[in-house]
């Protein structure tokens, strides 16, 4: 009995992996602001794992102090779904962001700006082609801040950003966590 591997240790296939659909991705919003971050994916049996990458666009900054840049996570083929980041098991049956979002602000703790007991971020994904299956959407996050004063003083433009971004890859690995 020692030699039987759990069920928790086998990935379950998903619906298009049974049917063999294959879906194109949308291309790459382009090349990243910063060196991208890496993520390796649990490998499915037979498979060679795979890598996803995070990266960001320029950021920008509004007249009245938002914080724009949209966070992509691709691999070789496009710009990756979701469902790609949900446990093996399948997706949790709320929209990504509100797995993703708590993660994502949780990770920023301490730089973003907090006015009248809320954090002033806000965050947006593509709407699902499947309003049935919200993980079915392309992984290009807009992402608004208004950072806190005093320690967006303290920072350069460039740590700001590698904060936001290694916010987003943190977040990317609480989606997949069973929970």
């Amino acid at each position: 009995m020692a030699n039987v591997p759990s069920l928790r240790s086998r990935p379950l296939p998903r619906p298009d992996d049974i049917l063999g659909i294959v879906r194109t991705r949308p291309p790459v919003p382009g090349p990243s602001f910063l060196k991208e971050e890496e993520i390796a994916l649990p490998a499915v049996p037979g498979q060679t794992p795979a890598v996803a990458r995070v990266g960001m666009t320029r950021p920008s900054t509004t007249d009245d102090g938002w914080w724009l840049a949209v966070l992509f996570a691709h691999d070789d083929a496009g710009v990756m779904e979701a469902e790609e980041f949900a446990p093996r098991s399948g997706p949790p049956p709320v929209p990504p962001l509100f797995v993703m979002g708590p993660a994502l602000a949780g990770a920023l703790s301490g730089l973003i700006l907090e006015e009248g007991g809320r954090q002033q971020i806000r965050l947006a994904l593509p709407a699902s082609a499947d309003e049935g299956r919200p993980w079915r959407q392309p992984l290009v996050l807009r992402m608004a801040i208004r950072w806190e004063p005093m320690r967006a003083a303290t920072m350069r433009p460039t740590e700001l950003a590698q904060a936001a971004l290694r916010a987003f890859r943190r977040s990317l690995l609480a989606a997949g966590s069973p929970s």
